[in-house]
């Protein structure tokens, strides 16, 4: 189980929160949590807090007497989720956050003690959690800096939006950059985009090959769907969906940049799975574009799934790979 979400049931239970509704804001199951309200924006993990009948909520709304925090690792989200989760406190609510010692657990206590003072602070698990209360008022210009950070942005000079906590929310991935370099204008038909994140190689294939009908974007985080939607319009379909599950439909093309971490720690059967599914979505003479880390061992994967493969481009950080 997540030592941070251990630390935080465990901080949980030592603080004695006040009593009311709770919400907890990057939700994850845990047998000791009382009943309340989660958003998660991970498909993976929505799956398993709805399996444990926790409700879930796309976009939090009210106030609640009790927040939980379990942030990802993005210095904007953890900032902007401060501020959320001030704007949804109620009158002396308490909010209680649990980072690992790795993610900057220590830097992010200091960093919301700027605006409100530490009620009690918890070390286990190699992590740390911290509450704080709106009891006496935040510091305004500090919470405005961060309320400032939530939302959709424009990565400069290239047309597309992001938000804080997406994958490369800052600039258009390389590993991304040179894969699109090699889609061909000889894309047709149906074409799967599997780990779409915000967009940026559906509609590169979209802008050179007009005769694509469609783009179904599949992603498991739902704030880069957003971001998607916002990027991309016409011939371009939107599913919040985790890969590894399969897809419900085969393609005349599938495109790739597969994800090989899970949370802090790297995880290459991740990446297998996307290309598992993949490979039986594609139809009879469909291809598979990806591109990956150099030392990623897809090749014998891809081989061991009936596909051929061939490099079309390696540089000293990514190869681009193209298999039928």
């Amino acid at each position: 189980m997540n030592p941070a979400l251990e630390t935080l049931v465990l901080a949980y239970r030592e603080f004695q929160p006040p009593s009311g509704e709770i919400l907890f804001l990057g939700a994850e199951p845990h047998p000791d949590l009382p009943p309340l309200t989660a958003w998660q924006p991970l498909k993976p993990l929505a799956v398993q807090c709805e399996a444990a009948g926790m409700p879930l909520t796309d976009q939090p709304t009210g106030k609640f007497s009790t927040i939980l925090f379990l942030p990802g690792k993005s210095k904007g989200e953890i900032l902007a989720g401060f501020a959320r989760a001030h704007d949804l406190l109620a009158p002396g609510g308490v909010l209680i956050t649990a980072l690992a010692n790795t993610a900057g657990a220590s830097r992010y206590e200091k960093e919301i003690s700027r605006a409100s003072p530490l009620l009690a602070s918890v070390s286990k698990n190699k992590c740390r959690a911290f509450a704080v209360s709106n009891k006496t008022p935040w510091q305004a210009d500090l919470l405005n800096e961060w309320r400032e950070l939530e939302g959709f942005y424009e990565i400069p000079g290239s047309g597309f939006f992001t938000q804080p906590g997406v994958f490369s929310s800052g600039r258009i991935d390389p590993g991304s950059e040179l894969l699109a370099a090699h889609l061909p204008p000889s894309l047709r038909g149906n074409v799967a985009d599997l780990g779409a994140g915000w967009g940026y190689l559906s509609r590169i294939a979209l802008e050179k090959s007009s005769r694509i009908e469609r783009v179904d974007l599949f992603e498991a985080d739902s704030r880069a769907l957003d971001c998607a939607r916002k990027n991309l319009s016409a011939k371009a379909a939107f599913h919040w969906h985790d890969v590894s599950t399969g897809l419900p439909e085969k393609y005349d093309h599938i495109i790739t940049n597969p994800p090989f971490h899970t949370a802090q720690s790297k995880d290459i059967d991740l990446g297998k799975a996307f290309l598992t599914t993949a490979a039986a979505s594609l139809k009879r003479g469909g291809t598979l574009l990806l591109v990956a880390n150099r030392q990623l061992p897809y090749e014998a994967h891809l081989d061991s799934l009936g596909l051929r493969s061939r490099i079309l481009e390696e540089n000293h950080a990514y190869k681009v790979i193209f298999s039928s």
